[in-house]
This record gives structure tokens, C-alpha cells and sequence, in this order.
């Protein structure tokens, strides 16, 4: 272990907009993670959030259950995400909750599901307005990745990546062992090793140690870094649709959570694009020296195939939705 890893810090607020744009190329290429600082999300709201995400994770697991994933929205349980098979093989010991844009409907009504209202006052209409927050800021950020590729900052709305947003936003909850069986094994941690499969990532938590990156994941031994949380600023990572957009120059990271050794919370919005987005190299990322490494991928198969290995085969109805 290296320990603490100084991320690049990219403030929103700087008037120089080359600058601004070539720090966070700089960022990409070097660390596919850096924080942003000066967003102009409220810590208020913030604070409401994970205030909720408590009392949603306290309740009892027969109240729960009965939001139970299906959709891609929704609770999952302890064990139901299975990231990293040899260091998990039982699954994370983590539990969380998914939701959609709120204007997220299938012909059955919103696809997005809430524990009665009488137990949880407010946190609907709470995350709702964090979504809505972060939903502009991962715009704001990628119109910025956007011009750091030297390409128009409305690029990713011209390539159809927001129409409509596939952004999931979700609360997760990393108990403590002696609440939960970590089992014998030395390895397990509270998320297996992976990458994300969307665009960007953009990261909350509580404070609590435990997000771990691994630059270089075929290097042996893997060299693992910590990545604490800036106050007052998102940590924000690389995912592998600007990977396979940018031809591995803005790089998808390998990153894990460690065993918690004190109970943990985090809220992270996965930044994915419209399902029928067809992502391919950028022609300024690849050359006749330098080909592309990835073919043409339509996102709806990129995230199925990838849910389905995550999660089984209980994710084959994932876009069965407005989509």
C-alpha cells in the first residue's frame, strides 16, 4: 500500500478557461480520478441526503425488500452485486439503493421506487432535488472533458449521450464486520476491484476512509493508493465509455473499497449514456500508428452485458423502460 494518493483538485470557479481545460486533460491522462472543488451544490443539500440514505439503510430488511431492484431501480441487498469473484466470491458486503431521473416512466408509472413516505418524510422530494443538482453538474463537467478533447463542449449532446441521460444516482451503505459476515477470508473487502462502465462517476461520501485506485492493475504486485474526501469537493473518476471514446487516453480506473472499519456511507451518480448512444473512437484519438481499440459499441449492449456478469442474469429486463 502506497498510501494517500494527491489527486489533482479542478476548480469550477477559476476564470481561465484553458487552464481550467487543460488541468483536467492533465488529470485524465495521469489519473482518470481528480476532485472538483466550487460546484455550487449546497452542502445543505448534501447533508439531507445522506441523512436520509441512513434512516432508508436503518430500516428493517422486510421494509426494504419490498423496493427490491427490478428495473435497475430499486434496493439491493448484501451480496447482490459481484464485482470481484477472487477477492468476493460471495459478492460485496454492501448494500444500496438505485434511482433514475425522476421523469423516469415505463407505462407503468414512474420506474423509480420509494419506501412509504410516512417512514422516510422528505427524502423523496430530497433526492430528487440532489439528482437534479448533480444531473447539471456531470453535464457541466462533460461539456469540460469535452473541450479538454479538444472537440465542441456540446459534443456529448450532439452524439446523442443525453438523450435522454442514463444517470443512476445511488446510495450505498458499507456496514462494519460484526454486523455483517465478512467471513475468514483476508481479501474480502466492501466492493470487489472494477471499473465503471458509464461515462463519469461523481462521488460523495461521509468522510470515512476506504475508496481505494489501482493505476496500473497489471502490474504485480497491484500497488493500491487511498483516495480520501476532499471537504467541500465531489472525487470524480473516468469511465469506460470516455475510455473507449478517447482510445484509452482518458483512462477508466480500477478502483475497490477496503473492509470499512467503521460504518460507512457514500452516494455516487453514475454518468451513463442513452442506452441507443453509439460510442467509437474519436478520430482525433486514433491514427494509423496509433488504431482504435475498441469497435463501435451501442450503450444499451455494453451495460447489459455488463450488469449480466455484475449481477446475473437478473439485469436482462435492465432497459425494459422509457427507453
Amino acid at each position: 500500500m502506497e498510501g494517500a494518493l494527491q489527486l489533482p483538485i479542478i476548480d469550477l470557479s477559476s476564470t481561465n478557461p484553458t487552464s481550467l481545460t487543460d488541468s483536467l486533460r492533465k488529470a485524465c491522462i495521469e489519473y482518470g480520478f481528480f476532485y472538483i472543488v466550487n460546484h455550487g451544490v449546497e452542502e445543505e443539500l448534501i447533508q439531507r441526503v445522506f441523512e436520509g440514505s441512513r434512516k432508508f439503510f436503518d430500516l428493517s430488511l422486510a421494509e426494504k425488500m419490498k423496493v427490491l431492484r427490478k428495473n435497475h431501480r430499486g434496493y439491493t441487498p448484501f451480496y447482490d452485486e459481484k464485482l470481484d469473484l477472487v477477492d468476493n466470491p460471495k459478492g460485496d458486503p454492501k448494500e444500496s439503493i438505485y434511482f433514475g431521473a425522476p421523469e423516469d416512466i415505463s407505462l407503468y408509472g414512474n420506474l423509480n421506487q420509494w419506501p412509504p413516505e410516512e417512514a422516510l418524510p422528505c427524502w423523496r422530494s430530497t433526492v430528487e432535488e440532489y439528482y437534479r443538482a448533480i444531473l447539471n453538474l456531470g453535464k457541466r463537467v462533460l461539456s469540460l472533458i469535452a473541450l479538454a478533447l479538444n472537440v465542441n463542449e456540446d459534443f456529448f449532446e450532439k452524439v446523442g449521450a443525453f438523450n435522454p441521460p442514463g444517470a443512476l444516482l445511488r446510495p450505498m451503505h458499507y456496514p462494519v464486520a460484526g454486523e455483517i459476515d465478512y467471513s475468514d477470508d483476508k481479501h474480502m473487502h466492501g466492493c470487489g476491484a472494477h471499473t465503471d462502465y458509464g461515462m463519469i462517476t461523481i462521488l460523495m461520501t461521509d468522510g470515512f476512509p476506504g475508496l481505494q485506485v489501482c493505476r496500473d492493475k497489471l502490474q504485480q504486485p497491484q500497488i493500491w493508493e487511498d483516495v480520501p474526501q476532499l471537504n467541500g469537493g465531489f472525487i470524480i473518476n473516468i469511465g469506460d465509455m470516455v475510455e473507449r471514446w478517447t482510445n484509452c487516453l482518458f483512462r477508466s480506473i480500477y478502483h475497490r473499497v477496503t473492509k470499512p472499519e467503521q460504518e460507512r456511507y457514500s452516494v455516487a451518480m453514475f454518468f451513463d449514456p442513452s442506452p441507443d448512444c453509439v460510442v467509437e473512437c474519436l478520430k482525433s484519438c486514433c491514427s494509423e500508428s496509433s488504431p482504435s481499440r475498441f469497435p463501435p459499441v451501442r450503450v444499451a449492449d455494453y451495460l447489459k452485458e455488463n450488469y449480466n456478469i455484475t449481477y446475473g442474469y437478473q439485469c436482462k429486463f435492465l432497459f425494459c423502460s422509457s427507453y
